[in-house]
C-alpha cells in the first residue's frame, strides 16, 4: 500500500507536480486547496506527513499549524514562498518539522519527506535503549521524554536533537553532526533551524534543581548537555 502525504497548497499545479514526483517515490498525494477544513483533514490520522504552504487563503499556515499542533504531532514540512528567515524561524517555533522554500528542486523535496519519516518512524532495529541524565529520561522504543517522571511532549525533531545530546552527555556535539544526523542535511552556517531546535527544548526541559544550566552553548562550536552535579 502507497504511503499517503497530505500537501495543502492552493497553487494546484504544484499539487500536482508533487504528486507526480512522490508518485515515483511510492507515496499518495492527497492534495487540498485553502486553509479552511486543513486542521481537521491533517489531524484525521490519515496521513504520514503534512506538506503545508504558509500563504493560504482563509486560514494561514501558520495558523492551520499551531491548530494542527494542540490536537496531533503528525509531521510537517512547511512551504514558505518568500524563504525569509522569519517565516522559518516562526514555522519552526510553532512546531514545524522542517521547511522549504517554494523554489526546491524534487531532489531536495524528496530527501527532507525521507529524512523527517525517518526521525518520527524508526525502523526496530534502530531503536537504542533508554538513556537518564539526571532528572531527565529518554525512550526511544516509546518516542517518549519524562523530566521528574512527568512527560516532556517533543516534536520528532527535538527528540532526536535531545536523544543526541543526552547519548552524549559531558562532551560537545557540534552543529555539522546535529546538522547531519538529525536534520539529514549538510550545515549551513546561516541556517536558524538548531538555534531554533535548542531553544524549544530549553524552555520544555525547564532549568535543572542545581540552576547550573541544561544545554550549553559552546561557542563557534556547538552544544553540550551538562552532566548533573552531584
Amino acid at each position: 500500500m502507497p504511503r499517503t502525504i497530505l500537501i495543502v497548497d492552493d497553487d494546484r499545479e504544484l499539487c500536482d507536480l508533487v504528486a507526480e514526483l512522490l508518485a515515483d517515490e511510492g507515496f499518495e498525494v492527497v492534495a487540498h486547496h485553502s486553509g479552511a477544513g486543513a486542521i481537521e483533514l491533517a489531524a484525521s490520522g490519515r496521513y504520514e506527513l503534512v506538506i503545508l504552504d504558509v500563504m493560504l487563503p482563509e486560514q494561514n499556515g501558520f495558523e492551520i499549524l499551531r491548530g494542527l499542533r494542540r490536537r496531533s504531532a503528525v509531521p510537517v514540512i512547511l512551504l514558505t514562498a518568500r524563504g525569509e528567515d522569519v517565516d522559518r524561524i516562526v514555522g519552526l517555533e510553532i512546531g514545524a518539522d522542517d521547511y522549504l522554500p517554494k523554489t526546491f528542486n524534487s531532489r531536495e523535496l524528496t530527501a527532507r519527506i525521507h529524512a523527517v519519516l525517518r526521525r518520527a518512524h524508526p525502523r526496530a532495529q534502530d531503536v537504542s535503549p533508554s538513556v537518564t541524565v539526571g532528572d531527565v529520561t529518554i525512550d526511544p522504543a516509546t518516542r517518549t521524554v519524562t523530566r521528574n517522571d512527568e512527560a516532556v511532549p517533543l516534536t520528532s525533531v527535538e527528540f532526536d536533537l535531545l536523544h543526541m545530546l543526552l547519548t552524549s552527555a559531558g562532551r560537545v556535539v557540534t552543529r555539522e553532526d546535529i546538522s547531519q544526523r538529525v536534520l539529514g542535511r549538510d550545515f549551513d552556517p546561516f541556517d536558524r533551524s538548531i538555534d531554533v531546535h535548542i531553544g524549544k527544548v530549553r524552555r520544555k526541559l525547564g532549568e535543572p534543581q542545581d540552576g547550573d544550566g541544561r544545554i550549553k552553548t559552546v561557542r563557534g562550536i556547538g552544544y553540550i548537555y551538562a552532566q548533573p552535579r552531584h
